[in-house]
């Protein structure tokens, strides 16, 4: 009698292995030569929404350390707006010095003014600018060459745009002080959503973005440094094996590799985007001062000299140094925790 079809036996079906699942790929971290024999770890692969998240969170939770230092870098930035040096009061003189005169002027709370105005930007900002970097991954753009950079900038771009308000009341609030420290243009703001009123009442919609000018060239030159550096520092960092591969160090160590490049680029812009924010304005909503990006340039290196571009680098580097090194760690280490989670769903 014929034999009817083999059967497999149970020991076959135990080594048969289905084919992987293959997950929307958002914005995976560059592999080691390890990873990349024995293919990518899906704990780092995560949907362009769940980023948006992730990037929001980490970079308000880095806000919170960071803020008092950027209060510190503001007043320092205004300080002796469109006057030749040595020709003005320096009631903010080095880092320490400004902290402690911050302080004694505004108390303790005054080094976390424009907290919650802060929290709002860095919600906004870096939700839309991972979201949108996570998208260029998941369209493979970041493969081509410069594409980290492009993907980087652009996302940063429109990041900025969309938080632009908040950065404007963020600036004019911690701007704001006693008479005898004040530095730039005073607001005199009360709250977060009064100053969102106030600009709204007397500006109309568009004076909520007065500055943006400022801003976009600002946060894409610092967003396209920021995750090419990170991405090629760590991926350094991980190819040398001075770290367990998985460690949290390994991002921290991308993070001030990162930190150093974003402050150097980022500087001159962040002044004159801190200049356009907190000037007047006329009837008509008009900087009084400057009448944008190029003009505020032109006027600081003329009448200050070109150092007052990188005026408060110090506070400049402990304020966007660690910030840089936190929103990275945070952001690197929560995309592992919901890779693993999405991971162990499926």
């Amino acid at each position: 009698m014929a034999s009817g079809p083999l059967q497999p036996s149970p020991a076959d079906l135990r080594e048969f292995r289905q084919p992987e699942r293959h997950h929307p790929r958002a914005c995976a971290m560059p592999l080691t030569r390890a990873q990349q024999t024995s293919g990518p770890e899906p704990v780092e692969t995560v949907p362009p929404a769940v980023d948006l998240v992730l990037g929001a969170s980490a970079c308000c939770l880095a806000c919170v350390f960071t803020n008092p230092l950027e209060v510190v870098k503001t007043r320092l930035q205004l300080q002796g707006e469109l006057k030749a040096r040595g020709t003005h009061p320096r009631p903010y003189r080095g880092f320490v010095a400004s902290v402690t005169a911050v302080a004694r002027a505004d108390g303790l709370r005054g080094l976390q003014k424009g907290l919650a105005a802060g929290l709002l930007y860095q919600g906004l900002m870096n939700g839309v600018r991972f979201y949108c970097f996570s998208l260029a991954c998941q369209a493979g753009l970041t493969q081509q060459p410069g594409g980290t950079v492009v993907a980087g900038a652009v996302a940063g771009a429109l990041g900025a745009f969309v938080g632009s308000p908040a950065y404007l009341v963020k600036t004019q609030l911690q701007a704001q002080t006693v008479a005898a420290m004040a530095v730039g243009h005073q607001h005199n703001h009360q709250s977060v959503l009064g100053a969102l009123e106030t600009i709204w009442r007397q500006q109309g919609p568009s004076g909520l973005w007065r500055g943006v000018g400022g801003a976009v060239p600002r946060v894409m030159v610092g967003s396209a440094t920021q995750l090419a550096t990170f991405t090629s520092a760590k991926a350094w960092v991980q190819e040398r094996q001075w770290l367990p591969e998985d460690s949290w160090l390994v991002a921290l160590a991308g993070g001030m590799i990162s930190s150093v490049a974003v402050v150097a680029v980022m500087t001159p812009f962040d002044v004159v985007s801190t200049r356009l924010y907190n000037q007047p304005v006329d009837g008509a909503g008009r900087g009084q001062l400057y009448k944008g990006l190029a003009d505020c340039l032109v006027k600081i290196w003329r009448q200050e000299g070109p150092p007052a571009l990188y005026k408060g680098l110090g506070p400049a580097y402990l304020r966007l140094g660690p910030h840089t090194i936190l929103s990275m760690l945070f952001w690197d280490e929560l995309r592992k925790l919901a890779g693993r989670a999405q991971h162990q769903g499926t």
